[in-house]
């Protein structure tokens, strides 16, 4: 009966609020749009994209960039293909890193093909309304469902990585690999530095097991600074 309340809650209050966040958050990149400096950088995803600390993390570099980030936390691949236009089109960027599929993976009706197709789109998209852009694809990162996080209880964590496992992730991982090479894009393997001797993201990087610290997101950045 518990469990059947749960269930109710998430469909009838925390799936609709979550959803308004999302829509929110493309309505305020619309707004945004209006004033980037065109041919830049852009960062574009989900959560673990949202979440990249690139402002202050790329005060560490030897040179000056412009990166915009259109990352929204909780973001399919479906739904980035809904927002194309505010996430990455009206900013017309020159370079873009993009990281979305990890929400699709922990869905509990995962099909890998089912990403794969939408993400191809994504990028066939891309190609058609920016020829001259450079795109480049990130690996998923690797998760840890083996530490004690205390934002990630038990019964949550069971949820969360049910589908979303290192197996999984590394599947995926080599399919994006020749999807990238399919549209002549570079596929970027960020995860060197972020594993443990298991596979498992490291646990001084983790916040849950599934999103990262900026010591983690500091690792991510070496293995993409060459190509910004």
């Amino acid at each position: 009966m518990e469990k059947e309340l749960d269930k109710e809650l998430i469909m009838n209050i925390l799936l609709p609020f979550f959803q308004n966040q999302k829509n929110e958050k493309v309505k305020n990149y619309k707004i945004l749009n209006q004033y980037v400096q065109k041919g830049k950088i852009l960062f574009v995803g989900s959560s673990l994209m949202e979440n990249f600390p690139i402002y202050e993390l790329q005060k560490t570099l030897d040179k000056d960039y412009c990166i915009y980030n259109r990352g929204v936390g909780g973001f399919t691949t479906t739904e980035l293909l809904s927002s194309m236009n505010e996430c990455i089109f009206e900013l017309e960027p020159a370079k873009i890193f993009i990281n979305i599929g990890t929400n699709d993976i922990g869905s509990p009706d995962f099909q890998k093909e089912n990403l794969l197709a939408n993400y191809d789109t994504i990028l066939s998209q891309i190609g058609d309304k920016l020829p001259d852009c450079k795109v480049y694809v990130m690996a998923y990162y690797p998760v840890n469902a083996k530490v004690y996080f205390p934002s990630m209880d038990e019964s949550t964590k069971e949820v969360m990585f049910k589908t979303r496992t290192n197996q999984a992730i590394l599947d995926a991982n080599e399919s994006l690999k020749e999807l990238a090479k399919k549209h002549h894009y570079e596929f970027i393997n960020v995860n060197e530095g972020l594993m443990d001797s298991e596979g498992n993201l490291k646990e001084e990087y983790a916040i849950d097991g599934i999103h990262m610290l900026a010591n983690g997101y500091r690792v991510v950045l070496d293995s993409l600074k060459q190509f910004l």
